[in-house]
């Protein structure tokens, strides 16, 4: 009987050790059917750890990220919709690519090359995320699926044709997901362009390290890798200054919770009801990622450290969520159930040359390459 028991033990651990190291994997499944008929392709990447990351064609979006806490329980940490139809009726770039520029643009409007150029306006006198149809709301291609022992990857393309949305040119964009066995979860971005125009990419992921729909985020802990932020007007576009952060409830850059000084009366978190501003990481794109935030969860230990290349990180706090939207898990998304980190240059950048250039130009490639990292730690001892 002792022999029987050792056996079946030893068995056991096998086969756990089996499971535990058992090689990435991509999967190449269908989420739904837009209305003219063509088929949304989804790949759900996993690792050896056990995370996932499940993106949709439509809008190169992450429409799921599963994570385990530090008891090794899994959960679902991305907003987002069960099936499609959330996508199409109601959204609210849930994981989704966004571009042609990430963020807004004042009144929609800029000047290349001495012609002045107007783009459809979707946020109040402003346009926002690429504009009324921009990249997080069209079917982009599934070109590649990879995966071997230790990364699986899928590859989306989209072609942007020249006057889309009032942009110049013709975009041609890449997206590659890649999820390591380094639980490492990195999106590069990549574009190239036949005459002259701008590019801003970047994902709008919304997370709770807790579990979507499980609650506030207010006391997950953040940190930023900024000194200063780009203060805005009440219609949320920049005003040009660049403001340190010291003394300011923008401050970050030792970790606090979220929604410590959320509730200050700052004229900063009047104009955008709570956090959704650029902070300044440098003032050019960098040439490798560095981290720029990172988020702890204390409930459950979940941690996430994102590094970008690019000099900005837009931070929104969800103030807009309202209690209409039923997410993945069942649950009413409320305000300040989830963070967004958006890595990318500076908000209305095509306006404000202090900030940079957000041109592209013909024979040169736009990238973007963002890095998530997810650990855990322990629980803090109680003093």
């Amino acid at each position: 009987m002792r022999r029987a028991g050792w056996m079946g033990s030893m068995l056991g651990l096998v086969a756990l050790s089996m499971t535990a190291h058992a090689g990435s994997a991509a999967k190449r499944e269908t989420f739904g059917t837009m209305p003219d008929g063509r088929s949304v392709d989804s790949v759900l990447l996993t690792n050896s750890h056990g995370l996932s990351a499940r993106v949709i064609a439509y809008g190169a979006s992450l429409q799921s990220v599963s994570v385990p806490d530090r008891d090794g329980h899994l959960a679902d940490i991305a907003l987002g919709y069960p099936t499609l139809k959330g996508y199409l009726e109601k959204p609210q770039y849930f994981g989704a690519t966004v571009g042609r520029y990430a963020n807004r643009i004042a009144k929609g409007r800029f000047v290349l090359d001495g012609r002045t150029y107007q783009l459809p306006v979707n946020d109040g006198p402003n346009s926002l995320h690429g504009g009324t149809r921009g990249f997080d709301k069209v079917l982009w291609t599934v070109a590649a699926v990879n995966h071997d022992a230790d990364k699986a990857s899928v590859t989306l393309t989209y072609v942007s044709p020249d006057g889309d949305m009032g942009y110049p040119g013709k975009l041609s964009v890449t997206a590659v997901y890649t999820l390591d066995d380094q639980d490492r979860l990195s999106i590069e971005y990549r574009a190239t362009t036949d005459k002259p125009t701008l590019v801003n990419l970047s994902n709008h992921a919304y997370w709770n390290l807790s579990g979507e729909g499980s609650g506030s985020v207010m006391e997950q802990r953040l940190t930023i890798a900024g000194d200063a932020f780009l203060p805005v007007d009440a219609g949320s576009i920049p005003t040009g200054e660049i403001r340190q952060v010291a003394g300011t409830p923008f401050d970050f850059r030792k970790p606090k919770a979220i929604g410590r000084d959320i509730r200050i009366a700052d004229p900063q978190l009047l104009n955008g009801r709570g956090y959704d501003h650029n902070w300044v990481i440098s003032r050019k794109a960098a040439p490798a990622p560095r981290m720029v935030a990172r988020v702890e969860d204390p409930r459950s230990g979940r941690v996430l450290t994102l590094s970008s290349d690019q000099p900005g990180l837009q931070f929104y706090s969800g103030n807009f969520l309202d209690g209409t939207t039923v997410g993945t898990g069942g649950h009413v998304y409320r305000q300040g159930d989830a963070f967004v980190l958006e890595p990318q240059l500076y908000p209305d950048t095509p306006n404000q040359p202090a900030f940079g250039s957000a041109r592209l130009d013909p024979g040169h490639t736009y990238r973007n390459l963002i890095v998530y990292r997810f650990t855990t730690e322990p629980a803090r001892s109680a003093r």
